[in-house]
Parts: C-alpha cells; structure tokens; sequence
C-alpha cells in the first residue's frame, strides 16, 4: 500500500472518514528532514504488519496551509496519528525507521 497524495479536497474523506487509522505526514518539499521521512514512509506503508490496520498519507502544507493551521503545525515534519476522526498521537521531527515504527506501535495501542 503506497502513501496517500492528502489535499483539501480529499482529507475529509481519506483521513476524518477513514475506517482505518491515518498517519499523516505533514512535510514541505523545502524540508530537507521531511525528504529524509519520505522513504521511511514509504517502506513502512509496505509493511504487511500495517496492511489494512493503518494508512499512510501525505499533506504538502504549502498546497493545503489551512489543514496544517487547523491542526496547529508548526514545525516540520510532523505526524499526526487520526483515529475516528480524531488526533490520537503526535510524532515531530524525522528519524530512523525503527525509531517512527515503535512510536507509531505505541501511539496505535492507545
């Protein structure tokens, strides 16, 4: 499962209405961090441990800066976990695979 391109016009339905939890990627092509998450995003999208348990999205903030707004994003890369339609975990920053994996596990058994 490949990572979802997010815009204003489908978050509602790809995010706020989706039966599965979303992970978005809020990121900018400027960031050089968020470039550095874009594969790590993409491999874990691969994983078959999240298949049909998580879906992977993406959000440019500079194509959609009134989501990013809403959800108060302020530094880049940021993740937000939804669930429900609503935020259950907050991830800042890029870092290893391994290390956004465990707290994406972690933030999932919430």
């Amino acid at each position: 499962m490949a990572t979802v391109h997010l815009t204003s016009d489908n978050f509602e339905a790809e995010v706020l209405k989706s039966k599965i939890p979303v992970i978005v990627d809020f990121w900018a092509n400027w960031c050089p961090p968020c470039k550095m998450m874009g594969p790590v995003l993409e491999e874990l999208s691969g994983d078959k441990k999240y298949q049909n348990k998580l879906k992977f999205g993406k959000l440019d903030t500079e194509e959609a800066p009134e989501i990013a707004g809403k959800y108060g994003i302020v530094s880049i890369p940021s993740f937000l976990l939804f669930k429900n339609g609503g935020i259950k975990a907050q991830i800042v920053g890029a870092m290893p695979k391994d290390a956004f994996a465990k707290k994406i596990d972690e933030a999932l058994k919430k």
